[in-house]
């Protein structure tokens, strides 16, 4: 350590001890940039002190100077510990940055362009839950008909983001939304059981709608099954189809079924995030979801989705458990 550095502070610290101005205090932070500087701890600094009061107020008290050994072994420790801290915070600070460049490149490679056809109305909102995303939509649309894909992937975080990277492979590989919904899950499945940790599964919903027959055709893989609500009947029908999750085997057969649409029927697609919505008192009942979902059937398809999610959100207390996705089509004409 430094003589000149000891000279200096017990200079100051005499000043201080005769005169205590604002000076003096002054002078002292300027010492403290010093200790930065020269990498002197904090106990080293305190016997700096000790050493300094000692020769300006000659005959301490015993207990005085004990004290000042017991505050350098407490700054000993506290330093060791302060080292930990800050490099747990500053692994907390990295992994926050991994996990924002992860969740813009999760959004820019699973963006998705929401289709527009005549005489259908599409609403969808998707919240995630926490930085990264879970739940994965994606469109497929030509002149004649509107491909639905509604994913959700169990798991969280970055290993969740790169079975939803191999799911838009697989919608990407595909010929048009016109291919039958059990083919595209057929293909999906493939991939995701050659690609993806067997720890890692994927429900999946696809769905096809023809405007020539204003048909809807669908195949599921585990997923929740979509509702109908059918306006002439003002009832709400799940729409069920049998099938594995995906990745599980690599040959799986899936239903497929078919229902057509007339004028203001819709279809709500969902993840479990919105089934699955719990309060204190326990999950809200599915009764209460379709009671919203029908107080906003006149409604444009996009205002019913953000009325049902700010719902159930306040519901929820805005303490939102899982990512929350839901589509809806419905036919205005």
């Amino acid at each position: 350590m430094p003589q000149e550095f000891k000279k200096q502070y017990k200079e100051i610290l005499k000043q201080y001890t005769l005169s205590q101005t604002e000076h003096n205090l002054y002078e002292g932070q300027n010492v403290s940039r010093q200790l930065i500087q020269k990498s002197i701890s904090p106990e080293e600094v305190i016997s700096i002190h000790k050493a300094s009061l000692e020769e300006i107020i000659p005959g301490l008290p015993e207990e005085v100077l004990h004290s000042f050994d017991f505050l350098i072994e407490v700054m000993i420790r506290y330093g060791l510990a302060l080292k930990e801290h800050q490099t747990l915070i500053e692994k907390q600070q990295n992994f926050k940055m991994e996990m924002d460049l992860a969740t813009n490149v999760q959004q820019t490679l699973l963006k998705t362009k929401i289709p527009n056809m005549n005489g259908l109305d599409i609403g969808i909102i998707s919240v995630p839950a926490k930085e990264m995303n879970g739940d994965y939509t994606h469109f497929l649309s030509n002149e004649n008909a509107i491909g639905i894909a509604v994913a959700d992937v169990i798991g969280k975080g970055i290993p969740a983001a790169l079975c939803m990277s191999m799911i838009k492979y697989g919608m990407d590989s595909l010929d048009g939304p016109e291919t039958d919904p059990v083919v595209v899950l057929d293909i999906i499945n493939r991939i995701v059981e050659k690609s993806v940790s067997d720890s890692m599964f994927i429900s999946m919903f696809y769905g096809t709608y023809d405007s020539a027959l204003s048909e809807f055709t669908y195949a599921s893989a585990g997923h929740e099954p979509p509702l109908f609500y059918c306006a002439k009947s003002g009832e709400f029908k799940e729409l069920q189809a049998k099938g594995l999750l995906l990745g599980v085997i690599p040959n799986v057969r899936y239903e497929q079924h078919s229902i057509v649409l007339e004028k203001d029927d819709f279809i709500v697609m969902m993840t479990d995030g919105v089934t699955e919505c719990r309060s204190k008192e326990g999950f809200i009942d599915q009764k209460i979801i379709l009671s919203i979902i029908e107080s906003v059937k006149d409604k444009p398809a996009q205002e019913m989705v953000e009325y049902v999610f700010h719902k159930l959100e306040e519901l929820q207390e805005f303490e939102q458990r899982d990512d929350f996705t839901l589509v809806i089509f419905k036919k205005s004409l």
